[in-house]
């Protein structure tokens, strides 16, 4: 069934009458009705996977709050979007995110922390190394701390094995949108996948191969929607590392790829007359947020000293 085929449902969001569409979600009826819902793992151009709970809202006659990015709307239904149900377990959801997570590269964390008051400090400071120190275990992407116990994503160095993006696992929320980004939602390489159980969960290639020898295209489309940093391109790695990164100084551009005839729409942000991170808008009708290694990463040729005559 088409969009313009489907029929009409009608509900009660926060105490008005609204209609959505029928098999619209909770979280799009909210935002077709100017609701502000708070979410770190959804995106438009991706398939709601439900991971960060932080847009939880409380449906009257349910024994649990449901994630609005997936539930869909029914006739009748009754939705609250900031009870004080909703607004706690917002809060403690970002709490833990924050007490385990390096979440300040992510603006949007911070909006939603200083909106529902949430202090992740009250759980202590996040995980370090133990004073016994950190050494690389077996498995690529752990290490082992003191006495061999493994601990994912903890006290690791940024991994930069490439000339493109890098990679910092103590920023990564476990939201899979590098997982759909890089499957059947956009590039359909498959190159990683969510490893582990619990707290040995981990972005992971197959069989922990290097990521220059993986399935990987280094299309970056896992880049684009990161909304933690974990995942950066080099330009911006390096600049932050420098500390050099000035968002006052810089621009964004939009225009169309060059490279072929397909027409993807690119904004170019730059900084000192140089590209350091290139996207695409995620409602462009052409990319849908997604580019290819070329429109992504291709930028260089732009900055090259033209050759003397």
């Amino acid at each position: 069934m088409n969009e313009s085929s489907r029929g009409e449902v009608e509900f009660t969001l926060d105490g008005r009458s609204v209609k959505a569409r029928e098999g619209e979600t909770i979280h799009a009826a909210c935002r077709s009705a100017g609701i502000d819902t708070p979410t770190l793992c959804w995106a438009e151009n991706l398939t709601p996977v439900n991971v960060c709970r932080v847009c939880v809202v409380e449906v009257e006659g349910a024994r649990v709050l449901a994630p609005s990015c997936s539930r869909k709307v029914e006739a009748g239904m009754v939705v609250h979007t900031d009870s004080p149900r909703v607004r706690s377990s917002r809060k403690l959801v970002l709490e833990l995110l924050g007490s385990s997570v390096d979440m300040s590269l992510s603006t949007d964390f911070a909006d939603y922390a200083k909106r529902y008051g949430a202090e992740p400090g009250r759980f202590g400071p996040r995980a370090q190394p133990s004073a016994a120190g950190v050494r690389e275990s077996a498995l690529p992407g752990h290490h082992e701390v003191g006495d061999g116990t493994r601990a994912a994503t903890v006290g690791q160095p940024t991994k930069v094995d490439n000339d493109l993006f890098v990679r910092d696992y103590d920023k990564c929320m476990l939201c899979y949108k590098c997982v759909e980004a890089c499957g059947s939602d956009a590039q359909n390489t498959f190159a990683i996948a969510v490893a582990g159980r619990g707290f040995d969960a981990r972005i992971a290639t197959e069989h922990e191969t290097p990521l220059p020898d993986s399935a990987c295209v280094f299309c970056g489309n896992c880049v684009g929607v990161c909304p933690t940093g974990a995942l950066m391109f080099k330009a911006e790695h390096d600049l932050r590392e420098a500390g050099k990164w000035d968002e006052s100084k810089q621009t964004e551009t939009d225009t169309i790829c060059s490279y072929c005839g397909v027409g993807c729409v690119l904004t170019l942000r730059v900084q000192d007359n140089k590209i350091v991170r290139v996207t695409s808008p995620s409602d462009s009708s052409v990319t849908g947020g997604h580019l290819c290694v070329k429109g992504r990463f291709g930028f260089k040729f732009v900055e090259e000293s033209p050759r003397a005559p």
